[in-house]
C-alpha cells in the first residue's frame, strides 16, 4: 500500500479496498462536478463519502480494487487533482452503507477565513522520521483530533486539546501562550488533511519551526513496525471498522450509535449500555424518551438485518 496509484490488486485483511483522500486545489468549478463525480461512484459501486469544495476535495470510500482504482483514475484525470495521494487499507466488510458527495464551504471545516495550505504549510515529516522529532525535548507535540478521537490512542507525550470540534482548535492554539515556550511545533491527525490548515494556521500566527507527520496516523501505523512504535493506543476511522491498529488492522472497538462514541469491550459490558440506545459516555446526558426514540430505530435496524437489508440509520 502506498500514496501512489497503483495496479488493483487482492491483499490479506479483507476483500474490500477502502481509500482515504484529500488534495487542496483552487476548484471554483466544483458544484458542477458533482454529479458527474457522483455518477462515475455508482457505476463503479463505490460507498462512502467524498467533500467538495473550492479549496478541493476531500473523503474516505471503499469498493472493489477495481472499483477503487476506476474512481481515482477519474479524479486525478482532472487537471486540479493530478497530484492526489491516497492511502489505503482493507475491510472484510463494506465499511459503508451509501454513497455520497456533498458540497462544502471547506473539506475539512476550520472556520477561520483566508487560510489556504497552497500558499503556506508546515514542514512535512515522514512517518520514518516522526519518532526523533517527537522525542526532542524542544518539540511540543499537538494532536488535532477530536476528543472521541484522542480518547482511543494518541502519541505518548502528546497535547491533546480536548476538543469536540476542529472549529474549536483556532481558539485553543489563541488561548495557549505556553505553546510558544518551545521552538518546535509538531502536529498530527488522522490523514494529514487537519493538520494542512492547523499548521497554515501556526505559521500565520507566527510560529516558525511548525512539522506535521505525513499521511497522518494512518501512513505511521501502516510504515512503523510496532515494536518501534511511539503510538499508544488505536486509532478512530470513520467507517464501520471504527478503529485500526498497526499494520491497518481492524481494532477491537465498536461504536455506539446514539453519540457516535467508539467504545471497548469493556463499556460495552456496562449496564449504561444497550446497543443502538445508550453507552456509558452518553447515558446521563439523554433523556428516557430519547432511548425510547432509539429503541425504535434499533428495532426497524434488527427487522431490515433479518429482511437481509440494510437500515438507513444503522
Amino acid at each position: 500500500m502506498t500514496d501512489d496509484f497503483q495496479i488493483p490488486r487482492h491483499e490479506e485483511g479483507g476483500a474490500f479496498c477502502v481509500a482515504a483522500l484529500y488534495h487542496f486545489a483552487r476548484f471554483p468549478r466544483f458544484e458542477s462536478f458533482r454529479a458527474e463525480l457522483d455518477a462515475v461512484a455508482r457505476e463503479n459501486g463505490i460507498k462512502g463519502t467524498l467533500l467538495l469544495a473550492a479549496e478541493g476535495i476531500n473523503g474516505t470510500i471503499a469498493g472493489t480494487d477495481e472499483g477503487i482504482a476506476n474512481i481515482l483514475a477519474f479524479i486525478r484525470s482532472q487537471p486540479e487533482f493530478a497530484g492526489l495521494v491516497h492511502k489505503e487499507s482493507r475491510a472484510a466488510k463494506m465499511p459503508f452503507l451509501r454513497m455520497k458527495v456533498r458540497l462544502k464551504k471547506e473539506i475539512v471545516t476550520m472556520g477561520v477565513e483566508n487560510i489556504d495550505p497552497n500558499k503556506i504549510v508546515g514542514t512535512y515529516v515522514d512517518p520514518k522520521d516522526w519518532n526523533a522529532l517527537i522525542s526532542d525535548p524542544e518539540t511540543i507535540v499537538i494532536d488535532t483530533r477530536n476528543d472521541y478521537e484522542t480518547a482511543i490512542g494518541i502519541f505518548k507525550g502528546a497535547i491533546d486539546p480536548n476538543i469536540k470540534t476542529f472549529r474549536e482548535f483556532p481558539d485553543w492554539m489563541r488561548n495557549n501562550p505556553g505553546l510558544h515556550n518551545k521552538p518546535k511545533l509538531a502536529m498530527y491527525c488522522t490523514g494529514g488533511i487537519r493538520c494542512e490548515k492547523s499548521t497554515a494556521f501556526a505559521k500565520e500566527m507566527g510560529f516558525d519551526e511548525v512539522y506535521h507527520l505525513k499521511g497522518g496516523i494512518l501512513k505511521y501505523l501502516e510504515e512503523v513496525p510496532a515494536e518501534e512504535s511511539l503510538w499508544d493506543g488505536a486509532c478512530f476511522v470513520f467507517d464501520e471498522r471504527v478503529s485500526i491498529t498497526h499494520g491497518l488492522k481492524q481494532g477491537e472497538h465498536t461504536l455506539c450509535h446514539a453519540c457516535r462514541y467508539p467504545l471497548t469491550a469493556e463499556e460495552v459490558t456496562s449496564p449504561k449500555f444497550e446497543e443502538g440506545v445508550s453507552c456509558p459516555h452518553c447515558y446521563d446526558s439523554r433523556t428516557e424518551a430519547d432511548r425510547d426514540r432509539y429503541r425504535q430505530r434499533q428495532m426497524q435496524i434488527a427487522l431490515a438485518k433479518k429482511r437481509g437489508e440494510k437500515h438507513i440509520g444503522s
